[in-house]
């Protein structure tokens, strides 16, 4: 009974929180397309009506949540660590990758009803509110400081690092090495920019 009311009386940031985290691990179990207002309410210990307070249908309370435990890189202040900073923002999308928004995002995407459901809102709504994908925030961020050229950053150049750690994520599924991740930075980001290895870097022991 203890246990019981100690929930019920739950408020503000841990009472969100605990919403969030139940359809964050609801919709890894029914899919996006049988995500209720019952279900989560009822993974998260609190009345249906709470949610509708704030929320107005499953989708919404979803897509609020991976918003909220979507991770974002914070760049070197000053711009003088285009590579550590590269390899930070792919530390960062492994860490997401095994948390409970990582795999939410992963059950949505590899479920086609899903996807249909719910794939534009997002990369709208998500990814972009959070600035895009991680090594795409890095590499924005030392473009407008005039590192290189702004016109480097094609759609391929920003999604070379996410699509090798999501391919060793399919291939392995377990998480890449520092030596991985250094290897995709220093022969795949940095070349596609023009930079060139960082000084120093043996590419044979990538």
């Amino acid at each position: 009974m203890d246990d019981h009311n100690s929930r019920t009386r739950r408020r503000g940031e841990e009472l969100i929180k605990a919403i969030h985290d139940a359809a964050l691990e609801e919709v890894v179990e029914v899919g996006a397309g049988r995500l209720t207002m019952d279900g989560i309410a009822r993974r998260a210990a609190t009345p249906r009506s709470t949610l509708y307070r704030r929320w107005s249908d499953p989708i919404e309370v979803l897509l609020d949540a991976l918003y909220h435990q979507h991770p974002v890189e914070e760049p070197t202040p000053g711009a003088t660590d285009l590579r550590g900073d590269l390899l930070r923002s792919l530390r960062l999308m492994v860490e997401w990758a095994f948390s409970p928004a990582g795999r939410a995002v992963s059950a949505i995407l590899t479920d086609p009803k899903s996807v249909a459901l719910m794939s534009e809102a997002l990369f709208e709504r998500v990814f972009a509110g959070r600035g895009g994908t991680f090594t795409r925030t890095v590499l924005q961020y030392y473009a407008d400081r005039g590192h290189f050229p702004a016109a480097r950053l094609t759609p391929v150049v920003t999604d070379i690092g996410e699509a090798l750690v999501t391919k060793h994520l399919l291939d392995a599924g377990t998480p890449p090495s520092e030596e991985y991740l250094a290897a995709i930075v220093d022969q795949a980001i940095l070349p596609a920019l023009g930079l060139g290895p960082a000084p120093g870097h043996d590419p044979g022991r990538g």
